[in-house]
């Protein structure tokens, strides 16, 4: 049997874990999916489930995050190998983060009295199942170290946030033309802005990509977050 070199096994456990970090992702698409069908459909009973499993997605995490430090204890990684590293530990959270918004907009559902209405509810999957695509083609950039593609996904995100403004739009009209819904548009609102918010933190998935791809840490865009921290 050939013997198998420290360089070998390395490789190897490093493949293992970006495997890891694309079934968390996966898991994030998955749950985003099912809690804004739940929603749409205002099934409360299909959210208690996705909330729930919530501790699935975070346990991944920390499986994530244990073979990380594992690997940089005892393999002793060197220049690219660490920022792929590192790079999966900063994704791990972003990943989490999302699977956290995809909780709220379980538990949105749980709280909804009422059937969404039906213009916000056929704008609400469309926003959902951009900023998924953009996580899976910005999951495969990263394992791929694409740094191209990870420049071009960001760019998308204008189609969340026009998608965002134009349901926020037809909530105030909704609003304006019944005051007794303001706690189901609030929550409506809510809902749309965990789904920009998850855009958002795909961008940082892709900055990433770069860094391992080319070592250099390069801000593909502006978050609502870092906005604010500006003002």
């Amino acid at each position: 049997m050939p013997t198998i070199s420290p360089r070998e096994n390395l490789d190897r456990q490093i493949q293992q874990l970006l495997d890891q970090i694309l079934v968390l992702g996966s898991m994030v698409e998955q749950a985003t999916h099912n809690a804004v069908n739940a929603l749409k459909n205002h099934q409360p009973s299909e959210a208690r489930l996705i909330y729930d499993n919530d501790s699935q997605i975070n346990q991944k995490r920390f499986e994530v995050e244990n073979t990380c430090l594992t690997l940089i204890a005892t393999q002793q990684p060197m220049a690219r190998d660490l920022r792929i590293i590192a790079s999966v530990l900063e994704i791990a959270t972003e990943l989490e983060r999302m699977g956290d918004y995809a909780k709220g907009n379980a538990r949105i559902c749980m709280m909804m009295k009422w059937t969404p209405p039906s213009k916000v509810m056929a704008d609400l999957p469309k926003m959902a199942a951009i900023a998924t695509d953009m996580l899976h083609r910005a999951m495969g950039a990263f394992v791929a170290a694409d740094a191209e593609l990870a420049v071009k996904i960001p760019q998308e995100d204008t189609k969340v946030d026009d998608l965002y403004n134009k349901i926020n739009r037809s909530l105030i009209a909704e609003l304006t033309s019944d005051p007794s819904m303001i706690d189901q548009t609030n929550l409506l609102i809510w809902a749309a802005h965990n789904l920009e918010r998850m855009a958002d933190r795909v961008t940082n998935i892709c900055e990433r990509t770069i860094y391992v791809a080319t070592g250099e840490m390069k801000e593909l865009d502006v978050t609502d977050d870092e906005q604010e921290m500006k003002l």
